[in-house]
């Protein structure tokens, strides 16, 4: 079930209706109700993965409860360590042991030996990465002792299967959730207000924005080799705002879904395109993402403490294991390898903190500056996007040779019959929404509210109708 499809456009409002018309409006039934409506979210896609969510959230419930109670340190050790195994196995199953033996397989064949191996083959239950993430991150917690362990087994089951965030996040910390969970939730209309709109603007950046992009991305990179050169920086330009409009997209509606229950969530994206260096980059990109990879495993590994050296490897793994979190590729791995060598310069410099304040432009020098770094860090990051979108390592390097070299800067006649004026000046007028609304929560909101939303839903429905794309990019991790 995808959030811009008429199936959850039936699904929200019955269990928005359920869930606040109920006769017995108590904390629990809400929870029923939400945690219910959870899983039928889930079964959509595959109704046999509910049983490996359950099973996470069975194992991941009572071991916190085990760790809790273990008055030995080594019981508590076997208890987390044997959760993390198990929960990690099943994600390395399903989504890394073919891309492991077919790696060793290639390498061992250009030895001049032929393995035959067997793959799985397996299809990747939607959303593991983050329900398995959601998991990990409350049993630390639990060990380390900065949280308790919930007793109450629906409120945690809730946590982990909450359907706003269940398939791709935002990455939820127990400490944020779970209280909110365990109160009864009173219906706030001007709460419940922001969240459509939210989930309005949201939809604006899929349909509008990612899925437009993508048609244009789509026909540039599977055809780079009849490409120029002004075409492919176009198309890494559209893959950028298409990954941008697509998973904050996604953010913005699982936002304002919950708000509709009267549940906040983490926020995801805080305008990234506007960052001054990489690190500013990194903190407003994917924000749970990023502060969880900080947490539980830049930190533990020492962070920035240390020699330089360790400052180094740190920064590399945490960027390669993020690369790598992405998906089971070379691609995944070359972009997060990437972002390190953009990042370890301003860490070593002592740079990576210096651009956190917020901003404002004038008539002035270092307005012309900013400007200069943000379009910087905009081309840096696209840069390395077209790994990202790359099927092979290899595609993403004839790409670059081609965008490099091929020096012609005609405008060129798309197959799926456009010219790229039309997308030029959507983007043009989306940057500067979105430049206006560094403020706000999302820009529907303020004065001409109603007005700016029928413009939105008139633009949601003009462009939705023609759009074959329909998938959003990080189902897939």
């Amino acid at each position: 079930m995808f959030f811009n499809s008429l199936q959850f456009a039936y699904f929200l409002p019955i269990v928005f209706l359920l869930y606040w018309f109920m006769p017995n409006k108590s904390k629990t039934s809400q929870n029923y109700i939400l945690i219910i409506a959870s899983y039928y979210f889930y079964s959509c896609w595959d109704w046999r993965f509910l049983f490996l969510l359950l099973f996470s959230t069975i194992l991941v419930y009572f071991a916190a409860l085990k760790i809790e109670n273990s008055v030995s340190a080594t019981s508590r050790k076997i208890w987390l360590w044997l959760t993390a195994i198990i929960n990690l196995s099943f994600l390395g199953i399903f989504k890394y042991y073919d891309f492991f033996v077919s790696s060793f397989t290639d390498l061992i064949n250009g030895f001049g030996f032929h393995l035959n191996p067997y793959l799985l083959k397996l299809i990747l239950p939607v959303g593991i990465s983050f329900y398995t993430f959601h998991g990990l991150s409350y049993i630390i917690d639990i060990y380390f002792k900065r949280i308790k362990a919930e007793h109450d087994f629906v409120d945690y089951s809730l946590f982990v299967s909450y359907f706003p965030l269940l398939v791709a996040g935002p990455i939820e910390r127990a400490t944020h959730l779970l209280p909110q969970l365990k109160v009864k939730r009173e219906f706030n209309f001007e709460k419940a207000k922001e969240g459509i709109y939210q989930i309005i603007w949201g939809l604006v950046k899929k349909v509008v924005i990612a899925d437009t992009c993508a048609n244009y991305a789509n026909e540039i990179f599977n055809h780079y080799n009849s490409m120029n050169s002004l075409s492919l920086i176009l198309g890494a330009v559209y893959f950028a705002f298409q990954i941008y409009g697509d998973f904050s997209g996604y953010s913005d509606i699982a936002l304002g879904t919950s708000k509709l229950f009267g549940i906040d969530l983490l926020k995801n994206f805080n305008y990234p395109y506007f960052s001054r260096d990489i690190a500013e980059f990194w903190r407003r990109w994917h924000i749970s993402l990023t502060t969880w990879f900080r947490d539980y495993l830049y930190i533990p590994l020492g962070g920035s403490k240390g020699s330089k050296w360790f400052k180094v490897r740190n920064t590399f793994i945490i960027f390669l294991v993020s690369g790598f979190w992405h998906g089971a590729s070379w691609t995944f791995i070359a972009w997060g390898f990437i972002n390190a060598l953009y990042f370890i310069p301003l860490l070593l410099l002592k740079r990576n903190r210096n651009n956190i304040e917020e901003f404002e432009l004038g008539l002035n020098f270092s307005s012309l500056r900013i400007i200069f770094n943000i379009l910087i860090t905009f081309i840096m990051t696209c840069f390395a996007w077209i790994f990202f979108r790359a099927k092979t390592i290899n595609d993403a390097i004839l790409y670059i040779k081609r965008m490099v070299t091929d020096m012609r800067f005609s405008e060129q006649y798309f197959s799926i019959e456009r010219y790229s004026n039309e997308l030029l000046l959507l983007l043009l007028l989306f940057v500067i929404v979105e430049w206006n609304s560094r403020t706000k929560i999302e820009p529907i909101s303020g004065k001409y509210s109603w007005l700016k939303l029928g413009l939105c839903l008139g633009a949601i429905v003009a462009l939705g109708v023609f759009s074959d794309y329909k998938e959003f990019i990080y189902f897939q991790f």
